[in-house]
């Protein structure tokens, strides 16, 4: 069975950094593309980066540009979401996903696996 568990989420004052985990178990990670996405309360599902079975990284949100960083290592299954200058914009619920596609030029939300998701909160 896939399963995806993120984790690394939390309440966190303005200007913190958090680092969320994904670690992904029943396939093998390198096989697949891997998106981070995120939902806050009342708003549309925002994907945020997809990075690609070769480690090619594409990012979509500008929100986020220049303050989040996305990684994967492979011989861990695992992703992360590196998360800096964290402000109460952030504050949603953030979910990893996998797809066998490679990442598109432009954000597309199409992903076949799930994670359950974990909580940032970000306020003062």
């Amino acid at each position: 069975q896939v399963q995806l568990v993120e984790s690394g989420g939390g309440l966190v004052q303005p200007g913190s950094s958090l680092r969320l985990s994904c670690v992904v178990s029943g396939v093998k990670l390198s096989d697949f593309r891997l998106g981070w996405l995120r939902q806050a309360p009342g708003k549309k599902r925002e994907e945020l980066f997809c990075i690609g079975r070769t480690g090619d990284r594409h990012g979509y949100a500008d929100a986020v540009s220049g303050r989040f960083t996305v990684s994967r290592d492979n011989a861990k299954n695992t992703a992360y979401l590196q998360m800096d200058a964290l402000n109460p914009g952030d504050t949603a619920r953030y979910y990893c996903a996998l797809h066998h596609t490679r990442c598109p030029s432009v954000s597309d939300g199409f992903y076949d696996y799930w994670g359950q998701g974990t909580q940032v909160t970000v306020s003062s």
